[in-house]
């Protein structure tokens, strides 16, 4: 399997199910009869970033991928709720529904945030766990952060929201001027690679122009969540063997040297060189090498 392309006619069918009213997309890679397998994506990205990953695992586990709220074909949320108790809550109601338990999770960025807190929530649910660069902000980052005033992180969250409320969506004359978008973003990506995760991420608006199918409202982060304590008490939950990935070339922390792993009872961090934060586009092979092992 390579990132250069697929084999034909293998794609994956569309589904969707309903949690708190909206309607949320995924996809379905077949093989129902196979362990389940979920790939949970990032923030601002989309179901079909996992393609490349699912086409290789796909004869050996029933995968499926969803579209996080307001991402993909996904609904937005009429509130602009993107809490992350919200996504945690879709995340368990597609497990719930579909009867996936006993599940493995391989998830990415904020994805991996969500599966870390579904799997201290649920640990008798979760068998396997990959979480890449998904342990959210570094302790440094979260000490720098309270340092600012409850009051004043509340009124700065506010004005960002009403800031996203003004803002239209950027549009692209073309899907070229789009995927130049995307690999200003991720420098590691191939042309092939970047072409693809911009067709899939992009929808046609009525004047031709092109826009990220993502909700504006998504790129503001709540300040409305559990406290770190709360966190480190999910991670402690936490009984199956977990995977912490992480790119060396990457702006995220590692748990390994900020003392995060602590916090798990059986989880070990794998770092891969020549890969920045989307190591499973990166480091495809060598990544799939590890996944299919620890799986």
């Amino acid at each position: 399997m390579t990132a250069e392309g697929f084999e034909t006619g293998l794609g994956p069918t569309s589904h969707s199910f309903i949690s708190q009213r909206l309607r949320l997309h995924y996809v379905d890679w077949g093989n129902a009869g196979a362990p389940p397998l979920i790939l949970v994506h990032g923030g601002r990205d989309h179901c079909r970033n996992w393609d490349w990953v699912a086409q290789a695992l796909r004869k050996d586990w029933h995968v499926i991928a969803p579209d996080l709220r307001g991402h993909g074909d996904s609904a937005y949320s009429p509130s602009g709720d993107y809490s992350m108790s919200a996504y945690v809550y879709d995340l368990a109601q597609l497990i719930h529904r579909q009867g996936l338990a006993p599940v493995r999770i391989v998830a990415h960025s904020l994805g991996g945030n969500i599966a870390l807190r579904y799997s201290g929530l649920y640990p008798e649910n979760v068998t396997r766990l990959v979480s890449i660069e998904g342990m959210g902000p570094s302790p440094a980052m979260v000490a720098k952060r309270i340092e600012t005033p409850i009051h004043e992180r509340l009124s700065r969250w506010i004005d960002d929201q009403r800031a996203v409320a003004g803002r239209m969506p950027r549009r692209y004359a073309s899907i070229d001027e789009a995927l130049a978008r995307m690999q200003a973003e991720n420098t590691h990506l191939t042309p092939t690679q970047a072409r693809y995760l911009t067709v899939h991420g992009v929808s046609q608006n009525e004047d031709g122009t092109y826009s990220w199918k993502f909700d504006n409202y998504v790129r503001g982060m709540s300040p409305a969540d559990i406290s770190l304590d709360d966190q480190h008490a999910l991670w402690e939950r936490i009984t199956c063997p977990t995977l912490l990935v992480y790119g060396k070339e990457s702006w995220a922390s590692n748990p390994e040297t900020d003392g995060r792993i602590r916090h798990f009872s059986n989880a070990r961090v794998v770092s891969f060189e020549r890969a920045g934060h989307w190591v499973h586009h990166d480091r495809l092979e060598a990544f799939l090498d590890e996944l299919r092992a620890f799986l």
